[in-house]
């Protein structure tokens, strides 16, 4: 049998235009349509014509190759600018550009702010063609590491010791220097390199200390003074808390926002609120899960009339814990605003805890607990049992109510297939396990761009292949 054998020297010709690189049917081209349907004076990137000096590129061709880079996994400057010369889809998305990697860097450096518009275009276009509806929609949050080691994440207190060991090292080195000069011995050239070394260390960490006083951070990170330490399954590391909103009709990405907080308590009125205003107007339900449950951030929710389904941690677990005095065996007398124990004893309104945002409730008499039977198991208090009432423990109820009903169940089962999905397409097909920039602005963009790039590739698929989502996109302008 004959073995099929290189030969570098025969002879093959590329077609004469750029335009046949690639065929009708390449994903490039879905990519290129998408970008070229976008405004992007409205993302805040201009074309200035009449620029003196040495021409720029067109910022239309640079973000093209920004997002269709990033569909690739690809999200290095360098690796971007060797694509230029060895992809045929990559030659003809820019036309024959090929601009340098520090060029590349800068324009996704100096437009941070137009690139978390991005996905909010893309968004506005997907609801002109029907693909997002913005009925339901499913929120979740993952951690993605920072380009931040987290050794070098230090305590405010360390920093000052560190800044104190470096400004002893620079009275040496001077003091050295001086020395040296007076002896008219040994070179002062190293002496001088070692000395700036130490003042730009110094500086480096007064900037970080004043972020940190200015902030109030108990730590901070000298890379990325940004970031922040978490701990996942893969262990603990600095970087950044992921969040993305997703809507029920085709799983398509609503709004995409990266946060430096290292849980999701807090994070669910302003996720909802932010895919809101991408969809100019109100969904009608909300679903996350129980890593959002806060019952006074939600209420910023409900308060617009949208239903909420969140489940408490105790609903989510397998196999709770019962406890034969918790909160739920006190029933709630709201005619005298008290709680009736158990045993038939009343427990009285006591105060507001402000802090914690509860109603504290305590046992009228104390001998009443001193003297029952289960006093060490309820209670081991001297003062007596106390209840403590969420601000909004109504809206609890509600919530709890509404996660368990069949609608609610239906909902959130399909929580996991349309917002989980994406994380594993950045973490996974996007190499998006970290973030390549360094900075919470700058990361918001890079995490536009991955949202961006999934919304594209599910467009394709439900738009009927690259010809047809080309032909859509162009037929609207």
């Amino acid at each position: 049998m004959a073995i099929k054998s290189p030969d570098r020297y025969q002879m093959t010709a590329l077609p004469a235009a750029v335009e046949d690189y690639v065929s009708p049917d390449d994903p490039v081209r879905a990519y290129d349509a998408m970008i070229d349907a976008m405004d992007l004076e409205e993302l805040g990137i201009f074309k200035e014509w009449k620029k003196v000096g040495n021409s720029p590129y067109d910022p239309t061709c640079m973000l093209k190759l920004l997002v269709y880079g990033y569909s690739y996994g690809w999200r290095s400057s360098r690796k971007l600018e060797r694509a230029l010369y060895h992809n045929l889809s990559f030659i003809w998305l820019m036309g024959g550009l090929r601009p340098d990697h520090k060029t590349i860097s800068n324009f996704r450096k100096n437009h941070k702010k137009s690139l978390r518009k991005v996905l909010k275009q893309s968004v506005r276009i997907c609801i002109e063609l029907d693909l997002i509806e913005g009925n339901h929609l499913f929120l979740d949050g993952s951690k993605i590491r920072g380009n931040a080691s987290i050794n070098q994440t230090r305590s405010k207190k360390k920093w000052e010791e560190k800044l104190s060991e470096i400004e002893k090292r620079i009275d040496a080195i001077i003091e050295e220097s001086e020395k040296i000069d007076q002896e008219e011995s040994g070179s002062l050239v190293k002496m001088t390199d070692e000395l700036k070394d130490a003042q730009k260390l110094q500086n480096k960490i007064k900037s970080i200390l004043d972020k940190a006083e200015a902030e109030k951070l108990d730590k901070i990170n000298s890379t990325d003074t940004d970031a922040v330490n978490y701990k996942s399954r893969q262990g603990s590391h600095s970087g950044y808390n992921a969040q993305i909103v997703t809507d029920e009709k085709n799983g398509l990405i609503v709004s995409a926002d990266v946060v430096n907080e290292n849980n999701d308590a807090n994070q669910f009125s302003n996720q909802i609120d932010q895919a809101n205003e991408n969809l100019d107007k109100n969904c009608q339900t909300a679903v996350s899960d129980a890593g959002f449950f806060n019952v006074n951030d939600i209420k910023k929710i409900t308060d617009q009339e949208i239903d909420v389904i969140v489940p408490s941690q105790k609903q989510v677990l397998k196999h709770p814990k019962e406890e034969p005095f918790g909160k739920d065996k006190f029933k709630y007398d709201p005619s005298n605003n008290e709680y009736i124990c158990p045993m038939g004893k009343a427990l009285y309104y006591s105060y507001f805890s402000k802090a914690k945002r509860q109603h504290k409730y305590r046992m009228k008499r104390e001998a009443d607990c001193l003297e029952c039977r289960h006093f060490g198991t309820c209670t081991t208090s001297k003062r007596g049992r106390t209840i403590s009432r969420l601000e909004n423990e109504e809206l609890k109820e509600q919530l709890g109510s509404l996660y368990e009903s069949d609608e609610g169940q239906e909902l959130y089962k399909k929580r996991k297939e349309k917002v989980e999905l994406p994380f594993g397409h950045f973490k996974r097909t996007l190499n998006g396990g970290a973030f390549l920039v360094r900075g919470l602005e700058a990361v918001k963009g890079e995490f536009s761009i991955f949202a961006n790039c999934f919304n594209i590739a599910r467009m394709i698929t439900l738009l009927g292949g690259v010809p047809q989502m080309v032909k859509v996109l162009q037929a609207r302008g």
